[in-house]
């Protein structure tokens, strides 16, 4: 006969399988990191710029591999024209002229490099010298729908009022392909209210090609997407000032295997997040009939690299009012706050219902989990909500015992290790 601790023991044991076998964060049966990524630009020798980018783009126009460029001023590619990159090629931005690229609507960008040859888009500065914030960034503007008046809207990023619009009517838009690109310290501060993101995607449609993308030491966001309908996966955001992945506009996204890399002094004072996810930006230009934004979450990973210092690190996840949120089979370590919820949202059924986690793990999470902005009386009502979620797991793991190889100096490997070596 089998007493009541056998039982248990036994349930135990079943867990502990059943947990090891989920693929939780990023994952794949080898480590998708290897070759194309850099986690040191900083000392990474780039050769001289030869040949420069600037004013319009209205012909399909190729870069070699053979040349290196640099972006000057605002460039726009416009009248329908491509812009081809050949794997290897690096582009980089200028300092004094704010180098920033600008793919129109209806113009696209061919930027596909291979595992061993990615395409960089990087600082002109020298070794030592380049900081968050050298130049201006990538921008792609697209005719998918969005959730302001009038279905169309202008980028305030100080472009030329004749470039700057997005949005449309179709959400299987396609500005082109980003694949093996890395974007090293861009998002430039225009003005006290104003910065550039590493990658800024508007009304972008979701048969444009994400994948394979490094940003790294963006002074603002590494990605952000205003409306449209994108597909994103193999994701890095590497110690970006501000957050790692922002939605908002009614953004349709599906984001999957993909990591968001914190450092605490690395964060805005402001309040910096792995992801902001809000829904209509300005109350007196949005259109309500629309779709508020609604994120599908997969196989992410969101870290704090410092196990015993939050510094500036906020939460790991900011959710305002009107929006979905799915986070699926994913690591959140490292983030005293794992959830915020704007204000306006309470905690009524109807609201929450909206934001689901399922089959994720929260690894050294010391404080409450999960809050209402400029509410905290309501703490414990959300942390109820938070923690009857059986699809929750929670540890109290170091990295190193959490991933194959988190060693950002050697050859990082952020696979869940659990599910790595039984994949071996």
């Amino acid at each position: 006969m089998i007493n009541k601790l056998q039982l248990t023991s036994i349930y135990l044991l079943i867990s502990i399988v059943c947990f090891a076998q989920k693929a939780k964060g990023i994952e794949t049966t080898s480590n998708w990191m290897v070759n194309w990524t850099n986690f040191k630009p900083i000392s990474t020798n780039y050769n001289e710029a030869e040949y420069i980018l600037n004013g319009v783009i209205d012909k399909n126009t190729k870069l070699l591999k053979r040349n290196t460029y640099i972006l000057t001023g605002v460039i726009y590619v416009t009248q329908n024209a491509t812009l081809t990159i050949e794997p290897g090629t690096v582009i980089r931005g200028d300092e004094k002229t704010c180098g920033t690229l600008v793919i129109t609507k209806g113009a696209k960008i061919i930027a596909e490099g291979t595992e061993t040859d990615p395409i960089v888009f990087t600082s002109n500065k020298e070794i030592g010298t380049r900081r968050p914030g050298d130049w201006g960034g990538i921008i792609l503007l697209g005719n998918a729908p969005i959730n302001k008046l009038g279905g169309v809207s202008f980028l305030d990023f100080n472009l030329n009022s004749q470039y700057g619009f997005y949005g449309g009517q179709n959400p299987e838009d396609n500005s082109g392909i980003l694949k093996y690109v890395r974007i090293e310290y861009a998002g430039r501060k225009l003005n006290s209210l104003k910065e550039l993101n590493g990658l800024s995607l508007a009304g972008i449609g979701n048969k444009t090609l994400l994948d394979y993308i490094q940003i790294s030491f963006s002074n603002d966001d590494s990605f952000e997407s205003y409306g449209g309908a994108v597909n994103l996966s193999h994701l890095i955001s590497y110690r970006t000032t501000d957050d790692d992945f922002d939605f908002t506009q009614g953004v349709q996204a599906n984001i999957n295997n993909s990591i968001a890399i914190r450092y605490p002094y690395n964060s805005d004072i402001s309040g910096s997040r792995c992801f902001e996810i809000d829904s209509y930006d300005k109350v007196e230009n949005a259109d309500f009939k629309q779709k508020g934004t609604n994120i599908i979450a997969e196989n992410m990973t969101l870290i704090n690299m410092e196990e015993n210092d939050q510094g500036l690190i906020r939460e790991s996840i900011y959710i305002k009012e009107n929006s979905n949120f799915t986070l699926k089979n994913s690591i959140i370590s490292g983030f005293n706050s794992v959830v915020l919820l704007g204000s306006k949202i309470g905690i009524s059924t109807e609201n929450l219902n909206k934001i689901t986690f399922e089959k994720t793990l929260i690894n050294n999470s010391t404080t409450a989990n999960v809050y209402l902005s400029e509410q905290e009386e309501l703490n414990n009502d959300l942390k109820n909500w938070f923690h009857i979620n059986e699809n929750l797991e929670y540890t109290n793991m170091k990295l190193k015992d959490l991933f194959m190889n988190p060693n950002i100096k050697t050859n990082p490997d952020f696979r869940f290790k659990n599910i790595a070596l039984a994949n071996n």
